[in-house]
């Protein structure tokens, strides 16, 4: 049973690697309407990327305040590729948290640096929570 124990200790303090987006163009749009209110806003979401770096889940986790920007964010965060997330050497599937800017400076919504989960989230290299109908 120590045994066991130790060796769970081991694994958990391996060094974890967050994914990093692999940026080629900014695939959020800034919504029309809402350029065209003068709106400007953030959108937090938590994507879940796979150990091949593909965007399986995401959902808003904190709002902008705006459903435009909030859909626009889901959409565009679909179509991101990341390099993977590790654990020590091994590729391993993590939730990070994401945020999008929505900047008439940029003229699109401004994908920033991906960041750990939240604990409430199954944290780094952890599967989060999963919801009904949405994750596989």
């Amino acid at each position: 049973m120590l045994a066991l124990i130790a060796a769970g200790a081991c694994v958990a303090e391996e060094p974890v690697q967050q994914p990093t987006p692999l940026f080629e163009s900014a695939p959020v749009e800034f919504p029309l309407a809402l350029w065209d209110q003068g709106a400007e806003g953030q959108t937090i979401l938590m994507v879940h990327i796979t150990p091949v770096g593909t965007v399986d889940s995401v959902y808003v986790h904190e709002s902008s305040g705006y459903p435009q920007f909030d859909s626009a964010a889901v959409a565009g965060a679909q179509l991101l590729r990341f390099t993977p997330g590790k654990r020590g050497d091994r590729r391993v599937e993590m939730w990070a948290r994401l945020p999008v800017r929505f900047d008439r400076a940029t003229r699109a919504g401004e994908v920033g640096t991906p960041g750990p989960a939240p604990a409430d989230s199954g944290g780094a290299g952890g599967t989060g929570p999963r919801r009904p109908g949405i994750d596989p």
